[in-house]
C-alpha cells in the first residue's frame, strides 16, 4: 500500500447524526482532499460496539458508552490518502472538546467528552482493524483524476 492509499475508520457519532452534521463532517474531509471510500448509516448493535470498543470495557463509564452509542443512527465512513490516519485525527481535534484546537470538528461542534462528535483512528492497524469491523463486505477502492493534482 503506498502513502496515498493509506486508510482511516471515522463515525459521526449519534450525536452529530442528529444535529445534522454528517454532511458538513463528510464536506470537510472532502475538501481537504481525501477520498470516501465507503458510506453507511447504521444503528450498530451492542456485539460491534463491545468488539470496537473493546479496549475500554473495564472502564466505569464503558456502559453509558454503549448505551450513547446505540442511542441513535451512526454515519460510518472510511477515508482514504496520505496521512488519512494522523491528519484525520487532527481534523477531529482532542477527545476532550475542551482541549481540542480552534477549527477542529470537536472545538466547533462539542462541548462535552462524553458526546463528542466523531470517533476517528488512532494508528493504521486500529484502522484496518475498524474498517473490518464496520465494512465487513469490503471496501472497494477506486480512482479519481484529481489525486492527479493533490500528490507529488
Amino acid at each position: 500500500m503506498s502513502a496515498n492509499e493509506e486508510r482511516s475508520f471515522i463515525a459521526v457519532k449519534p450525536d452529530g447524526v442528529e444535529r445534522g452534521l454528517v454532511g458538513e463532517i463528510l464536506r470537510r474531509f472532502e475538501t481537504r482532499g481525501f477520498k470516501i471510500l465507503a458510506l453507511q448509516l447504521t444503528h450498530p448493535s451492542e456485539e460491534l460496539l463491545r468488539e470496537h470498543y473493546g479496549d475500554l470495557a473495564s472502564k466505569p463509564f464503558f456502559p453509558k458508552l454503549l448505551a450513547y452509542m446505540q442511542s441513535g443512527p451512526v454515519a460510518a465512513f472510511v477515508i482514504q490518502g496520505k496521512g488519512a490516519v494522523k491528519i484525520g485525527r487532527a481534523m477531529l481535534g482532542a477527545t476532550n472538546p475542551q482541549d481540542s484546537a480552534p477549527g477542529t470538528i470537536r472545538a466547533d461542534f462539542a462541548l462535552d467528552i462524553g458526546k463528542n462528535v466523531c470517533h476517528g483512528s488512532d494508528s493504521v492497524e486500529s484502522a484496518e482493524r475498524e474498517i473490518a469491523l464496520w465494512f465487513p463486505q469490503g471496501v472497494k477502492p477506486y480512482t479519481r483524476a484529481v489525486d492527479a493534482v493533490l500528490y507529488e
